[in-house]
């Protein structure tokens, strides 16, 4: 009797155990299912394509470091010296000569004051800072600008030889628009806006990026559709560009 209730009883444990061993396996086919039909987040398209971060498309180093204020106190520094420079050109009316002659008469005149002064108060004098150009970087630099130079020589005969006229027609655009807001600031103005724009604009892009770049895409559909239509109005009708199409 007794070796037939142990008989019964491990049978019925190992049913038990099959029945536990279907239900978790049910189980976790449902959930592997439910994850497929969960729809996968798509990834949000960056302004202009970019794959990379901000940072790393500003060259890295210190100079992005300024740019998006990860020390914002040296940012603000150099932010707060440039308007001040501003304001001295475009509001008190100083001119650039007169103020190089008076910023280093101010500075040699220090210099020279202390370093006399050093000897009354049994101190060493201070040493004057050696600035030497080596060779190697005003060859970078005149390597870049010669690249940079020919570059735009470039550009300027392939819009005068008259081949592509798409191109001339944006860069007289682009010119006219130059020349609209020149006339309306001063170049030390404008130039002070760039700069103003190009400092500040990328730190704000990095901190609202998510909603920029929405904004920014549905803008650049909008822009594309703005020019389909001008090229099937306008573009498309002009001969020499609808025999390049048709070739």
């Amino acid at each position: 009797m007794m070796s037939e209730s142990e008989e019964h009883g491990s049978l019925l444990e190992k049913i038990i155990e099959k029945i536990h061993e279907y239900k978790h396996s049910s189980s976790s086919s449902s959930s592997d299912s439910d994850d497929d039909k969960k729809p996968k987040k798509s990834k949000k398209k960056k302004l202009f394509g970019r794959k990379h971060p901000l940072h790393h498309v500003l060259g890295g180093g210190k100079a992005a470091d300024l740019v998006l204020w990860r020390n914002k106190q040296a940012s603000g520094s150099i932010l707060a010296g440039v308007t001040v420079i501003w304001l001295l050109f475009e509001g008190i009316g100083y001119h650039l000569l007169t103020f190089l002659c008076h910023a280093l008469i101010v500075f040699l005149t220090v210099w020279f004051v202390w370093s006399n002064a050093a000897s009354f108060v049994n101190r060493s004098p201070p040493k004057f800072p050696e600035v030497i150009l080596s060779e190697v970087q005003c060859l970078k630099v005149a390597h870049f600008a010669r690249k940079e130079i020919n570059e735009a020589f470039y550009t300027l005969r392939n819009v005068a030889s008259g081949k592509d006229l798409k191109t001339y027609l944006m860069t007289i655009a682009v010119l006219w628009f130059i020349s609209i807001v020149g006339s309306c600031f001063s170049f030390l103005t404008l130039s002070y806006t760039i700069f103003l724009m190009a400092y500040t604009l990328p730190m704000l892009y990095e901190k609202y990026q998510d909603q920029v770049d929405v904004v920014g895409e549905k803008a650049l559909i909008e822009i594309k559709k703005q020019y389909k239509v001008i090229d099937a109005k306008l573009i498309s009708k002009i001969p020499m560009l609808s025999e390049k199409k048709q070739h």
